[in-house]
């Protein structure tokens, strides 16, 4: 502080040579020349005096020295940072420099000194950002900065500073524009308030955003001849890249409009979008990146929302760049918050104008399309289910092949996999549709079987529902049903894949409650085993009495799922443990529940028929319980349970676990019939031709029918199995009808009389322990009835069959109304203790409202 020292000793000195206090070196000049302007009379009063800017300087001064003696005291305090408000710095004159600098000179040394203990002057600027500067696209050639609003500030390459910024910026006049004119000043610091409307309104975040009225502008350029228009689209970085046109009148739209390529048009103009046109070849589509997202994934595409909605690509480059109203990308925690994990590589939101009716049905129709194709492809992608291919039945020209032949179906998986699928909201695969396996899950009031036969024959001939012209046959079997006091005694082996597959909440703890509904059917005299497979098979429980409940149920609860699936050996090892356990007479069954994921030893299609064909010549029987859902390998189920002497059962719920296992447990657990056949024989005279609706991988040849050695299917306890032939009826002509050929030995004519007998069915079964089979037949009469006549099963069947129709998008019917199917299963629900027909109308009416 020697400074302050040596002012106060100068002043002091001072004072004792003069009667007044001193001022400054050069006031008393000063204020001699301010009297003797004062004498003077000036004629003219609306002049300024000339004096007026130095009087201001001298105030200014006055009122520094004064300052300064004020706060000598009080120096090391630091001072509170002048604010000033709405100020504009004023001009600096060269006459001001006239001040002596004696005082000048100290206080500069004191501010200096005191400089590394104040806080800085802060100036606050109240600055209305002019339009062209808010708007990045029209500064051109400049460099912007962002401020912690999100306005932009000019920088001055020119200036430099010592603060702590390291940049200078220039003073504004006086409506807040920055004034290249003022002269140039330190400042310390800079607070920039913006002042203006802001409408709040929820939105999503994004790194870059453009509208229409960004993405075209002109910039008039000069040419060796003339000015012409041209069109500028400025790039991510602030760059130009220029279109010339000779036409005065040529717009960037008109371009547009030629190449109809919304991608073209955005190139360089959306910041952090970067798109890579094709290659030339027809068709091809631009390559869209987001950049900086690529390295998230696999994948390098965007996610696309036009209007809302999901879509890609295609459709977006498909858009007309004039119905465009803004294009928005969206990438990092701005897209991933709002749509989550497949936003990784970012979003792309478009927003278009108002589409007149034409463009938005247009758009809608390419929506439809798309929405279609991206359903399919994320099936394909995300489900790695597995069904079998087949065509369904055609339509058989009676005079040329009056006979059909085929094994009877108990199987009910494809039923409850639907519903699975439709309650789900997931899109159902045809091929998962077989038709027969819906009509079985239901049961139908066949009467019991009066003599010794296994089962009794129930026919209906009556009007189809989806063409009044056709006719439909119904053919039912009704099992004879045992007293389960008289059903013998059981030997089962459980199978359970516990492989890494099974391990989620709808698999193996799933299955794990399914058997202990399975166990409260069985009595003492009945014995289980369990067998697991995941890397390898091995038996974790040998066969034990059914009375032991609580030490079977302890080694369920025991199994865990992990590694990897050798369903082939755990098969081998499970008919291994039946065989040895084997019950003469009695009831030996493999029960296997697995999601069909086979990976390891004997694994394909053709390997586990083969094996399955070879283990059921030794008695045992099989039932496949299918679980889960994603990675299901219905066709390796169905292949077993077809082949291995058994039936097939998807369990989705506990509440089918309870059907199947439960309720049903006789009907699918204890066989009175095996290897049934049914071969019918259609009367030429009453009809023309004919479908087996269903049945497709259950069709067999008609020399088939008499020979033993063809497996065919079971039919158990109580069980019902049902059957719909189509028929088109020799006075009908339909446009299913199959192209006639003209034969030259085939008999043409019928010249024998059956009376009114339209069809002959024969049936041929095995004893469930026996190798000879035994013949039924049975003739069906050719009757005239209306379709109002008709029972409630026929209805309900009839309903059942037609959606199934529907979901495979059969094309051999006309009539697709799910309301009217709906309306049919409706009447014709009769009696419906448990409520599975009324679930079933429940599931249409979902289906529906699916489709809308």
């Amino acid at each position: 502080m020697e400074n302050n020292h040596d002012i106060d000793k100068k002043f002091n000195e001072a004072s004792q040579f003069m009667e007044e206090p001193a001022t400054f070196p050069g006031f008393d000049k000063v204020w001699a020349k301010v009297e003797e302007r004062l004498d003077k009379k000036e004629d003219k009063k609306k002049i300024v005096p000339i004096w007026f800017p130095y009087g201001i300087a001298a105030s200014l001064i006055i009122g520094l020295g004064a300052f300064y003696f004020i706060n000598k005291n009080d120096v090391s305090e630091i001072n509170k940072p002048v604010i000033a408000q709405n100020t504009v710095l004023p001009k600096t004159y060269s006459n001001v420099q006239k001040i002596d600098s004696t005082v000048k000179s100290n206080i500069e040394k004191e501010v200096h000194s005191q400089k590394e203990i104040q806080k800085p002057e802060v100036l606050v600027y109240d600055v209305k950002i002019p339009e062209p500067l808010r708007n990045p696209i029209h500064q051109r050639n400049k460099q912007l900065d962002f401020s912690s609003d999100s306005y932009y500030i000019e920088k001055n390459n020119n200036l430099s500073s010592k603060t702590k910024s390291n940049e200078m910026y220039e003073g504004t006049d006086g409506d807040g524009v920055l004034d290249h004119d003022d002269k140039e000043t330190k400042i310390e610091e800079v607070i920039v308030i913006g002042y203006g409307t802001v409408k709040k309104q929820s939105c999503t975040s994004s790194i870059a955003s453009i509208t229409s009225t960004e993405t075209v502008r002109y910039k008039r350029s000069k040419k060796s001849k003339g000015i012409t228009n041209s069109p500028t689209i400025a790039m991510g970085d602030y760059s130009n890249v220029q279109y010339h046109n000779s036409s005065p009148n040529y717009n960037i739209r008109n371009e547009f409009k030629q190449s109809n390529n919304i991608p073209q048009a955005l190139i360089g103009t959306v910041s952090g979008l970067q798109i890579m046109t094709g290659q030339g070849a027809p068709g091809s589509a631009n390559q869209i990146l987001i950049r900086g997202m690529s390295s998230l994934n696999g994948s390098s595409d965007p996610l696309y929302v036009i209007n809302g909605k999901v879509s890609d690509s295609k459709s977006f480059s498909k858009l007309n760049p004039n119905t465009i109203e803004s294009v928005s990308v969206l990438k990092e925690a701005a897209a991933t918050a709002i749509y989550g994990n497949k936003a990784s590589n970012g979003v792309v939101v478009i927003t278009t104008k108002k589409l007149s009716r034409k463009e938005r049905k247009a758009f809608e129709k390419l929506q439809k399309v798309q929405d279609s194709i991206n359903l399919s492809k994320q099936i394909q992608k995300q489900n790695n289910e597995e069904y079998d291919a087949f065509v369904e039945n055609p339509f058989e020209l009676t005079k040329n092949q009056s006979v059909s032949t085929f094994s009877i179906d108990v199987d009910k998986a494809a039923y409850s996999n639907i519903r699975r699928m439709i309650n789900n909201g997931e899109y159902v695969n045809k091929n998962a549709v077989r038709i027969e396996e819906m009509i079985n899950y239901f049961k139908y009031d066949y009467p019991q079987p009066k003599s010794n036969e296994p089962f009794s024959i129930n026919t209906e001939y009556n009007d189809s529902p989806w063409n009044n012209k056709h006719k439909l046959l119904k053919i039912g079997l009704q099992g004879k049903e045992i007293p389960m006091n008289k059903l013998p005694n059981s030997n089962f082996v459980f199978l359970i894949d516990v492989s890494g597959s099974m391990e989620s909440a709808n698999k193996l703890p799933l299955l794990k409650s399914s058997f202990k509904v399975l166990l409260d059917q069985l009595r003492p005299t009945d014995k289980v085993g369990i067998v697991v497979y995941a890397g390898s098979a091995g038996m974790v429980l040998p066969p034990t009495s059914a009375k032991e409940k609580g030490k079977i149920i302890e080694a369920l609860d025991k199994l865990h799922a992990g590694g990897s699936t050798a369903g082939g050996e755990g098969i081998e090892l499970a008919y291994k443990l039946a065989q040895e356990n084997f019950i003469k007479d009695g009831n030996n069954r493999v029960i296997i529940a697995t999601d069909g994921d086979f990976n390891v030893g004997a694994s394909s299609t053709g390997d586990l028929q083969t094996l399955v064909e070879e283990k059921r010549k030794s008695g045992v029987f099989l039932t496949c319980l299918g679980f889960g859902m994603g990675n299901f390998k219905d066709n390796r189920m169905e292949t077993l349970a077809n082949k291995g002497n058994g039936n097939y059962a998807y369990i989705d719920n506990l509440q089918e676990a309870n059907k199947f296992l439960g309720k049903e447990f006789a009907g699918n657990m204890y066989a009175i019939a095996k290897d049934v056949k049914i071969q019918i024989e259609f009367n030429p005279k009453y009809v023309k031709s004919y479908r087996l609706i269903g049945y497709e991988n259950r069709k067999l040849k008609n020399e088939d029918f008499t020979n033993d050695k063809i497996d065919a299917g079971e039919l158990g306890s109580g069980h019902t199995v049902t059957a719909l032939y189509e028929v088109i009826p020799t006075d009908v002509n339909s446009e299913f009808l199959p192209k006639e050929n003209d034969l030259k030995y085939t008999k043409n004519t019928n010249d024998e009389n059956f009376n009114d007998e339209l069809a002959t069915i024969k049936f041929r079964y095995k004893k469930p322990d026996g190798d000879k089979s035994s013949e039924i037949v049975q003739v069906v009469k050719n009757t005239d009835h209306s379709f109002s006549s008709s029972s409630n099963d026929f209805k309900f069947a009839s309903s059942v069959a037609w959606f199934g129709l529907v979901l495979r998008n059969s094309a051999l019917i006309k009539n697709k109304d799910l309301k009217e199917i709906e309306n049919l299963a409706k009447n014709g629900r009769g009696k419906d203790d448990e409520g599975y027909r009324a679930e079933f109308v429940r599931l249409i009416e979902t289906y529906r409202s699916m489709q809308k």
